[in-house]
């Protein structure tokens, strides 16, 4: 019983989706780390450092996003345009929560950048998927629910 459950979560879970959308996630934390402690360590600010390297890394993961995640092909200006003003607003509100975040661990609490950057990232990877999921690319998978029927 307890195996089915678990096959049947696991299944739920891994995937194509899921799986590339993990693959990218790296990527994109890597952009944005490079970014950060790149800036950070030619003396800017961990303020600056962080909105930098996040603009960097959103447009890198709006790219692998939309091309090899959630595989929305249009081209269409209009559909182009909605898809980017939505991912950006997801974004936005994860990385102001990024930016805080790294403000007080880093200068408030004392923490060390590497440590608030391992906290900050992991906990963006899980919003921006879920907001991504509800807000940005949930035609896809209705229109593609119905073509099942």
């Amino acid at each position: 019983m307890i195996r089915k459950i678990w096959a049947q979560m696991a299944a739920k879970c891994v995937n194509r989706e899921t799986v590339s959308y993990f693959i990218f996630g790296v990527l994109t934390t890597a952009v944005d780390w490079v970014g950060y402690f790149a800036l950070y360590n030619m003396g800017y600010s961990v303020v600056f450092s962080q909105t930098m390297s996040w603009a960097a890394a959103v447009l890198f993961a709006f790219i692998t996003n939309k091309l090899f995640v959630f595989q929305s092909t249009s081209m269409k200006l209009s559909k182009l345009f909605n898809e980017f003003i939505s991912f950006v607003a997801c974004r936005l509100f994860t990385g102001v929560l990024t930016i805080a975040g790294m403000e007080l661990m880093v200068n408030g609490l004392g923490w060390s950048n590497l440590f608030g950057k391992i906290a900050v990232s992991a906990l963006s990877l899980v919003l921006n998927y879920i907001l991504s999921k509800l807000f940005i690319f949930r035609g896809r998978e209705a229109v593609s629910d119905r073509q099942r029927r």
